[in-house]
């Protein structure tokens, strides 16, 4: 009788480990029909089921990608497109790492559908200086040493940049004063400049240098800089882009 028992329970045991195996195959299979494997970012496109054709204009220049609907604005730029300068921080849209320009508005591309964009002008980091010329505010961050690590400094300057097309418009923030004149342009206090950056965080601590920097380009006016190398007891004397050039008037 156990004989008998140990071959019944063996024989179901076989029955249901096969049963198994083939739903396990059946599910392989299929899946790997609807979802192909992926190459690595290498100039080929990453197809699968659903795919669509998108065209996105990014620094000037027209991009033709096959992507998945769900793919974020961060990512077609990062993996599909290589334009690494937009970090990807929190990927929650809480730290303002990935913020890019987007017919001149900025956004947090880790939020933003790709798909949305087509039709519209992307602006990155990479898009801003002409050359060897630096866009004004990416030299006042020079100048005035507004990042350390740098991680979050290419959306802290796109930012900057929305920042500055937001006052000349007239558009109040939550410490704007008088909210009546529009679309008067607001005056860009140290106040209001914290508090429309307030969404990029920078985990250095740079922050009174990038509201200087921002200060510098608001205000078409050089500003003195304030910070120090170690051990120094005097201002820095370096000036963006005519570096060489004040560093030598001064020694002499």
């Amino acid at each position: 009788m156990r004989v008998k028992l140990r071959r019944r329970r063996f024989g179901q045991l076989a029955v249901v480990s096969a049963v198994a195996a083939a739903f396990g195959n059946l599910t392989k299979n299929t899946f790997a029909q609807t979802n192909p494997k992926r190459p690595t970012p290498s100039g080929q496109t990453f197809e699968s089921a659903g795919s669509v054709e998108v065209k996105l204009r990014v620094n000037g220049a027209s991009q033709a990608l096959t992507i998945e609907p769900r793919v974020t604005l961060l990512d077609a730029l990062r993996e599909r497109i290589g334009l690494t300068g937009s970090k990807k921080g929190c990927d929650h849209g809480q730290c303002g790492a990935c913020t890019v320009l987007v017919d001149g508005r900025r956004v947090l591309s880790c939020l933003t559908l790709a798909v949305t964009c087509e039709g519209t002008d992307v602006m990155t980091i990479e898009g801003l200086a002409r050359g060897n010329d630096l866009h004004p505010m990416q030299a006042a961050f020079v100048k005035h040493d507004g990042f350390q690590c740098g991680y979050c400094t290419p959306g802290q300057i796109c930012s900057a940049i929305a920042v500055l097309n937001e006052a000349k418009n007239g558009e109040a923030s939550y410490v704007t004063t008088d909210v009546r004149q529009k679309p008067r342009a607001v005056q860009l206090t140290d106040d209001e400049i914290k508090e429309r950056m307030s969404g990029n965080i920078c985990r250095c601590g740079a922050y009174p240098n990038i509201v200087a920097a921002i200060r510098e380009v608001h205000t078409d006016k050089a500003q003195a800089q304030t910070w120090q190398f170690a051990g120094e007891n005097e201002t820095a004397i370096f000036d963006v882009p005519e570096m060489k050039k004040e560093t030598g008037e001064a020694a002499a």
